[in-house]
């Protein structure tokens, strides 16, 4: 047994690895060298005809299965190649991201709530931006940026180091400072905030040293370091969603900031928070139920 977890690992190291990074690296170069809108419409293509052939796509029905079971089995079917679709797009965007922000000369992002991080940055306090896998994610940064809350953002990193090398380099024309997800990353975000600079956050993935909050409908393990940030240096958290709207043009909505409790006190509680993390969930929900095809369903969310 021993012998071959070696073997697994090495095969992984020097064969898995390079052969997923040269694909990528080559479908990032075929992306960039094409236009906006055929690269979006191209990676969105491939990936809805593969994805759903991987074994990754039966996590997402299951997930499926079990939050919307109203969706019948074509309903369910449809969600999961949209839900491809759109990860194709996103992933044949990155190298046009400063375009998808008009260089160029044509803006594709509609921005609604605007006064909302105008507010944030005037007040200059730190605020932190809470949203989820939806649609482009990537756009959240720039468009805090933009209102002048730039943000410090924590991500996770992929395994494979030769991939985590392109999604780099990808990020380089993402406004901001990325994080990677872990203590460090924790280390990091704290100390943006005690130094008054805002921070932004993903909040749909499992965490499994976090505390259930109802998602769907069932408990879902959710990391609670945006609540307790928000009660304990009383920061606004303010959800912002956002939708694509055709092809590659999208709609990013912030909403006025989630109200804290009353009665907490300034280094925070676990209820205040929780409460918090209880609204934002629900929230989330609502826009994954809206456009359930943009929501990233490969996500190990719930306890099986």
């Amino acid at each position: 047994m021993a012998h071959r977890s070696a073997r697994s690992r090495w095969r992984q190291r020097w064969l898995d690895y390079p052969l997923q990074a040269a694909a990528l690296w080559l479908l990032y170069g075929l992306f960039r060298l094409l236009p906006l809108d055929t690269a979006s419409a191209l990676g969105g293509r491939l990936a809805r005809y593969i994805g759903p052939r991987l074994a990754a796509s039966r996590k997402a029905l299951s997930n499926l299965q079990r939050a919307m079971p109203e969706l019948d089995a074509a309903a369910r079917q449809e969600v999961l190649a949209g839900m491809w679709e759109n990860l194709g797009r996103v992933a044949a965007e990155y190298p046009h991201i400063a375009r998808l922000w008009g260089r160029g000369g044509d803006c594709r992002v509609e921005i609604l709530g605007s006064e909302h991080l105008r507010a944030a940055a005037a007040s200059g306090k730190p605020a932190i931006l809470v949203s989820g896998h939806l649609a482009n994610w990537e756009l959240l940064s720039h468009a805090a940026a933009l209102h002048g809350l730039p943000l410090t953002l924590v991500y996770r990193r992929p395994n494979n180091p030769l991939v985590a090398r392109l999604l780099d380099r990808a990020r380089e024309a993402i406004d901001g400072e990325h994080v990677e997800k872990g203590r460090n990353g924790a280390r990091a975000l704290l100390a943006a905030l005690r130094a008054g600079r805002s921070v932004g956050m993903l909040m749909d993935q499992k965490f499994n040293d976090g505390v259930p909050v109802p998602f769907f409908g069932r408990d879902a393990m959710t990391a609670p370091a945006a609540a307790q940030f928000a009660v304990r240096f009383k920061a606004p958290m303010l959800p912002a969603r956002i939708e694509r709207l055709e092809g590659a043009r999208f709609r990013l909505t912030v909403l006025p900031p989630l109200p804290v409790p009353e009665g907490d006190t300034e280094d925070g509680s676990e209820g205040a928070a929780h409460a918090l993390l209880v609204r934002f969930n629900a929230l989330l929900e609502s826009w994954i139920r809206e456009r359930p095809a943009q929501w990233l369903w490969l996500h190990r969310r719930w306890p099986d």
